[in-house]
Order: C-alpha cells, then structure tokens, then sequence
C-alpha cells in the first residue's frame, strides 16, 4: 500500500494540504450531499423542511409526503454549466463543463384512513401516504487547469521530499533501486539526486513552466421509499429509508517542462498522472414532522441518520519525463484498488413556513453537519491518518436556505430563493452560495415549473507540498449556472 499511503498526495494537497489526506478528501466530498428536488423547491433555495405536500418531502422531510390529499407524480431533468476561473503564480485561466442529468422523479399515492360512519373526519388519523422517488443529492462534474512560471519551487523539491521522509522513516530509499513508488520514479528520471550531505534535492532549475488540467464527473443519487401520516390536519409524521449510489471518476495532469542540471544539462518536460474510478451505494434514514398549530403557520424538523456507503476506489498513476537530447525518456506506471466503508455525518435541520392565505408564503430552514464525525474503515489498509485529517482539517457547518412564493394568478406562481451551504474546511475554502428564482404554471391536473440557479464558491488548491519552502497555491473561484424543469400531474 506505499503508492496509495505517499504518492496521490499531488492530488489531494489541493484540499489539506497535507501528504495523507486521499481519502479523507474524498470521504467529505462524499458528505457534503443536498437535498434533491423539484424546481419548485429548488426556486425557493431549497428550503423544504416546513413546507410540504411537495414532491421533494421524499428525500428532503417525509413528513410532508403526509400532506397529499391526491395522488401526485413529477420528473425534473436539469441542465448545468460550470465555469471555473483560476490565478496561479500571477497567471490567470479558465476552463468550463456542461452537463446534463435527470435531478428528481418522485411519486405519491394517497391514502385515504376509512372512518366509522358517524365519527369526525377531522380528527385522529386521516391519511397514510406512501411515496417513492429518484433524487440527485451530488454533483461531481468539473475542470479546471491553471498554469504559470514557477520561481520558488520545482515539483521534483516534492518529489525529494517524499524521498526524505522514506529514509527518516526506514521505509526505503530510492537509491538502493527500489523505484517502484512515485520517489522512486523520480530518482529514476534523474529529477531528484543526493546532495553533498547524502539527502535528496531537486536535480532541477527554478523558473519551470507548470500546468495543472483536471476533470472531474459523476454524482451521487438517492432512491427512497417514504411514509407519511397526517393526524388531524395539525400534526404530519414521516419516516424514510434512503439507498444511495456514488459514482465519482476523477482524471488529472500536473506538467512541468524545465532543466534538469546535475546528470544531463537538459530540458525535460514531465508529466505525473492520476486516474481514480470510485463507485459505492449506501443507505440512510430520515425521521420527520411538520406542525401545524394554525392554518398559516407550520413548523418542521428533520433527522436524517448518517449514510454507511461501502466504496470501490481504483486508482492508476504515472510519471512520464522527456529529455531533450540524450536523456531520453522515462515511463512509469501502478494501479491498485481500496475497498472502504465511509460513514458520512448525521444531519439536523429545523424550519418555518408562513402561508398568506391563497396569495403564497415565505419559508425558511436551518441545518447542521458535523463533518468531524465522518468516518472510514477498511480491511485493504490503515485509515488511521485520513481520520485524524478528518478531525485535524475539517469542521462542522451549517447550511441555510430561504425562499418565497407569490400567487400572482390562480394558475401563475413566482418565486425566487438563496441558500448557503457552510465550508467544511477549517481553511483554504469558502460557503457555497446559491442565488434562485423560477416559475410555476397550472393547468387542471398538470403543471410546469422552471428555475434558474446561479451557484458560487472558492477554495485554494495546493497542487504538492515544499520542505521548507513555498509551497505553490492556486485560486479557484467556480460557479454553476442550473436550468431545471418539473413536468408534473395529480391524479
């Protein structure tokens, strides 16, 4: 397990900055999932936790599934156009990704609860409701590159490090002929050698060109199956079970081309590879209820269990270095595979919703995650170190999500949102924020719902670490324009 414990840290540095953090950085990727809904929902920020009688009350709060009184049934694809805007080194660039996938699709089958003739149909329990939906909760699709002329630092200065912290360690040494780790390989490029005090340094000159390109898809989805019961039409119970699935694939080059002076007195260009392919299911639970003290007033609150996923995660890495002249060229290349089981956090949420008569309402939800308590185990290798990175790197946070919706005609809705999903990162990371507005069309038994979501965020990548130096950084600035469309009917 050497390659997978030392080399992917060029990968993952971009996060924690740290030489052990491969599957801890994946492991809150994995985490940090969201509620996946109709466009209703998603126009008023996504703030479903007191509302429902939508849709989305599947895989958001179950209790709302209680709220039907007609059986309903919606598919909502989504469109979406990432731009990712890059400065590294004084160099500024960017790179875009368009994607395509289906966000919801949900069912509702109302239950009506038969009363003795003569009783209060009013009163004790009116309705069971059982509801089964498809949900996106994840999206992984990105790419971003960023390039510029390094002054401070060489990739091979990483490379010497790693080479470094084998000898300190006991855990090998490149110079003996054991090159079948990422060190190893760049002894064998000659981009790193022993200095006049026996310790590795980089073979190679300041001022190298470096470029980064990555690509990043896939996503995580949900299938629930929900109950939901209403109780005098003041109190709405709800329970869920959710059975998720991760697919992740995750591609990316670090190229430098430079001099290597001690052996060859020659420009090299060298490029290290990373290919992941990370696939998982999983399943959670969900606890809801929705009061509803008077006619306009409801609250909601939401426990969602944390999601136990047991993940594949196959990894292939290379070096590749060309020398100008009589150097040559030098190839090298590993593959291996993890199995692990991740459990995410637990996650509390709490809302308002105020309804103003037949003209619409405002809404309003809270919640929190502890992305400390994330957790790996594995047969294949020791998480020991991405646990302690887990505790060491990341922190709890909350998201929050507002909205509102206006009547403007018996079949013409508006409305419009925001919502903030809180850095998990102690550092080197901002909250996600997501600005929303659509419409909503009704016709009999059908309706049509359009939104439009505008998602911003940044973090600070580090694409390898220094020794002792200056460890080079990139600033990426994202956001995501969404389009979705709810294509509903109540029968």
């Amino acid at each position: 397990m050497k390659i997978k414990y030392i080399t992917l840290a060029i990968a993952i540095v971009a996060i924690a900055k740290t030489s052990y953090a491969q599957y801890s950085q994946d492991a809150i990727r994995f985490s940090g999932f969201q509620t996946g809904s109709t466009s209703r929902i998603k126009a008023v920020g996504n703030a479903c936790t007191a509302i429902g009688g939508d849709l989305s009350s599947i895989s958001g709060n179950p209790a709302g599934v209680g709220f039907f009184t007609r059986s309903e049934f919606s598919i909502t694809p989504e469109f979406n156009n990432a731009n990712v805007k890059a400065s590294y080194l004084g160099q500024n660039n960017s790179a875009n990704s368009a994607s395509g996938n289906l966000n919801n699709a949900s069912v509702v089958f109302f239950n009506r609860i038969s009363k003795m003739p003569g009783t209060d149909k009013t009163k004790g329990l009116l309705s069971l409701n059982f509801g089964v939906g498809y949900a996106r909760t994840n999206d992984f699709y990105q790419k971003t590159y960023y390039a510029g002329t390094n002054k401070n630092s060489s990739i091979a200065d990483y490379y010497a490090g790693l080479a470094n912290q084998d000898v300190r360690g006991n855990f090998g040494d490149p110079s003996s002929g054991d090159f079948n780790y990422l060190e190893g390989w760049a002894y064998q490029h000659y981009l790193i050698n022993k200095d006049a005090n026996n310790n590795y340094a980089a073979s190679t000159d300041l001022g190298g060109d470096q470029m980064s390109s990555t690509v990043r898809s896939g996503g995580q989805s949900e299938i629930n199956l929900a109950l939901g019961a209403n109780y005098s039409n003041k109190l709405y119970l709800g329970l869920s079970l959710g059975i998720t699935d991760l697919r992740y694939n995750y591609t990316s080059y670090f190229t430098e081309n430079n001099t290597e002076y001690v052996n060859y007195n020659q420009e090299f260009s060298s490029v290290y590879g990373l290919d992941q392919a990370t696939k998982g299911s999983g399943v959670n639970g969900k606890f809801g209820v929705i009061y509803k003290p008077v006619e306009a007033i409801r609250f909601g609150a939401t426990v969602t269990t944390p999601t136990w996923i047991t993940i594949d995660d196959n990894t292939a890495e290379s070096l590749y270095t060309q020398y100008s002249g009589s150097g040559g060229t030098h190839n090298n290349n590993a593959s291996y595979g993890v199995t692990y089981t991740l459990r995410t956090p637990a996650k509390v949420a709490g809302g308002l919703s105020i309804f103003i008569k037949q003209f619409g309402f405002i809404t309003g939800d809270v919640e929190y995650v502890d992305y400390t308590t994330t957790h790996i185990t594995s047969n294949d290798y020791d998480p020991g170190n991405d646990n302690a990175d887990i505790k060491q790197f990341y922190k709890s946070a909350v998201n929050y999500h507002a909205g509102a919706e206006a009547r403007l005609t018996p079949n013409f809705f508006l409305r419009g949102g925001y919502g903030i999903q809180g850095n998990p990162m102690k550092q080197y990371g901002s909250d996600i924020k997501t600005a929303s507005g659509g419409l909503g069309f009704r016709f009999g038994s059908y309706y049509v719902d359009a939104t439009y979501t505008h998602v911003t965020g940044s973090n600070t990548v580090f694409p390898y670490t220094v020794e002792n130096g200056i460890s080079p950084s990139a600033d990426l600035n994202k956001s995501v324009d969404n389009v979705y469309l709810t294509f509903g009917v109540r029968f």
